[in-house]
């Protein structure tokens, strides 16, 4: 619609003649882009983007639409042109309506925390629409399910369900398998166009990244998969490879396109793999990869459904193919830096790391946390977005607030590093403070927030984990570290509304699921206290991580110091060696010194 109609000379003069026009970035306006879908799917019964609204000045909708043709976006701009003229009494009328409309609508109830037997309805519910032939969930277009595949193997971790580690599992099996996944490099694109995870929109995401390269951690963590370590590595090289701007922080985006073709960058024909690697290893990488015209013009995106059966010629491949792509025209990169995006790559470049003993990859996210707290936070609000190490003026968003408190938290559990948790302290009391509504939940914007005609609030996931269950599970784990109580029963009450979501939409409360899990095992607190260089207490450390526990949180602390957060408070070495505490509540076992028993005990803090 761009090149359509807003790079169009005619259609630009009607807009400038008639309209005051004004074009959202969703990603640097979410808020904006909230209220103004919703008055779209209200008015029209869908919603999607392009989205086109026509407003009176103070910002109330009157007609709204997606996609318009060249000709039609002309005639409807003439059309409400002359509606404005002729009959502005009813435009404004019809503005007022559906203002109203909308601010009626009821938030979902709240209630208790949810129960062991609605998170096991919330699998069943998953169940019911889960693809058993490719993974997933319903059918085409397929998004990558990150925060549900996080609530299933948290599920299966506390209640030992096979059932839902088989929908997590084979779903993770699936999507880096096909064509969503880049075989070749790494890094998963944004969505699947077809049921099998063959066909993508080339589009890649910070944030499917981020969730995603946690998630294989996590099934590693689980199930010991070198399937799964190998792919929560390659998405970590990917991200630090393509990503990672100069100041330290994580780009948005990578285009589709290159040379104005969507794809272009990425699909293979199979000449062109005899071109570039010989007859019989390009023969050979054709069958691998299923290059049998699976993409437009009899271009085929690489699959790669089993491991190659010749390591030694799947590395030469590999580095040959990547050598050859490497001289085509790259996708653009969106260098903005999102807040909310970098603090999930934050957490999961922390927990990567440290599970699978890269320091580089702590490196990078300790590198990204140092920005958000340099450019992006004034004071103790943090603003949305930042580009060449200059933040722009867009206030941050709930989802900001939480995901940057949920990266902080983190890399405090891998580093025993006492800013961070400090940090999210600081932005989770603003959470607490301004985007409160009252009754258990939380609006989408702070309450000093640029006023919109509607303030936006959605407990549901999207794309990413939804601003209120984000903020649930920072605040959970906070209070974890610290026994706050304010912060737990907040986490708690922001919960209340999966009793209605778990059951009916678990598709779309994924990362709330995932935080109750959470909640209803405690979580587990693990307290460790030794000398940081001492590879005693580093293999303590190292067991804690790898506990295939719902949402534990770690302290780390040096003997005899002043415990940089209340859980270490009072825990003392054993035999003046490092010691651990398994804790609920900060109620605490007996102190152990042996990985072996730290492991143990931990198993049997878990409900």
């Amino acid at each position: 619609m761009a090149h359509e109609s807003f790079e169009d000379v005619g259609t630009a003069e009607i807009m400038n003649r008639h309209f005051v026009c004004v074009k959202v970035d969703r990603e640097e306006r979410p808020d904006v882009d909230a209220v103004y879908m919703a008055a779209t799917q209200a008015m029209t019964g869908h919603g999607g983007w392009p989205m086109t609204v026509f407003a009176t000045p103070d910002g109330a909708p009157f007609f709204t639409g997606t996609y318009f043709r060249r000709p039609d976006f002309q005639r409807v701009m003439l059309a409400v042109a002359k509606a404005w003229a002729e009959e502005r009494e009813g435009v404004l009328t019809q503005g007022a309506k559906v203002v109203q409309a909308l601010s009626g609508q009821n938030a979902l109830p709240g209630g208790p925390v949810p129960t062991a037997e609605t998170l096991a309805a919330a699998v069943r519910n998953l169940a019911s629409s889960f693809d058993p032939a490719h993974g997933g969930f319903g059918g085409a277009p397929k998004f990558p399910p990150s925060m549900a595949l996080e609530f299933l193997l948290r599920h299966h971790a506390r209640t030992g369900s096979a059932e839902a580690l088989r929908m997590a599992g084979s779903t993770l099996e699936a999507m880096a398998r096909g064509g969503m996944y880049d075989q070749l490099a790494g890094g998963f694109a944004r969505y699947s166009v077809d049921a099998r995870w063959v066909v993508p929109h080339f589009e890649k995401m910070l944030y499917d990244n981020a969730l995603l390269m946690r998630v294989y951690t996590h099934w590693w963590r689980a199930t010991g998969s070198p399937f799964a370590r190998r792919i929560a590595l390659e998405t970590a090289d990917w991200l630090m490879a393509e990503m990672r701007t100069p100041e330290g922080g994580f780009a948005s985006a990578l285009d589709a396109d290159s040379e104005g073709e969507e794809g272009r960058f990425y699909v293979w024909t199979p000449e062109q793999l005899t071109e570039v690697l010989g007859e019989e290893d390009g023969a050979w990488a054709a069958r691998l990869f299923e290059v049998t015209g699976t993409f437009e013009h009899g271009t085929s995106v690489l699959q790669l459904l089993e491991d190659p059966d010749d390591a030694d010629r799947w590395r030469r491949v590999r580095s040959a193919l990547l050598r050859a792509r490497e001289l085509r025209v790259r996708p653009g990169r969106d260098d903005k830096v999102v807040a909310s995006w970098n603090g999930l790559a934050i957490a999961a470049l922390a927990e990567t790391g440290a599970v699978f003993e890269r320091p580089d990859l702590v490196t990078a996210a300790r590198d990204a946390a140092r920005l958000l707290v340099n450019v992006h936070l004034t004071g103790s609000r943090l603003l949305r977005t930042s580009r060449d190490g200059v933040a722009g003026p867009n206030a941050g968003v709930l989802e900001d607030y939480a995901n940057v408190a949920e990266g902080f938290l983190a890399l405090y559990g891998v580093t025993g590093e006492a800013g961070w948790a400090h940090n999210a302290r600081v932005l989770l009391d603003v959470v607490l403070d301004r985007f409160g509504d009252g009754r258990g939940g939380f609006y989408d914007t702070a309450d000093d927030a640029e006023k919109l005609f509607q303030r936006p609030q959605d407990p549901t996931d999207n794309a990413t984990p939804s601003g209120r269950f984000a903020a649930a599970g920072a605040l959970l784990s906070l209070a974890a570290l610290t026994g706050s109580v304010r912060h737990r029963e907040a986490a708690e009450a922001a919960l209340g509304v999966l009793n209605t979501l778990g059951e009916r939409y678990a598709r779309f409360a994924g990362w709330g699921l995932a935080v109750a899990e959470a909640a209803l095992s405690g979580p587990v607190e693990i307290a460790i206290v030794g000398e940081p260089g001492d590879s005693r207490t580093r293999a303590l450390h190292r067991a804690a991580l790898l506990a295939d526990t719902p949402g534990a949180v770690i302290a780390l602390g040096e003997p005899g110091a002043e415990p940089s957060v209340p859980l270490l408070a009072d825990r003392t070495l054993v035999d003046g060696g490092p010691a651990a505490y398994v804790c609920r509540g900060f109620t605490c076992r007996l102190p152990v010194t042996e990985p072996a028993a730290l492991t143990r005990e931990i198993a049997a803090s878990t409900p």
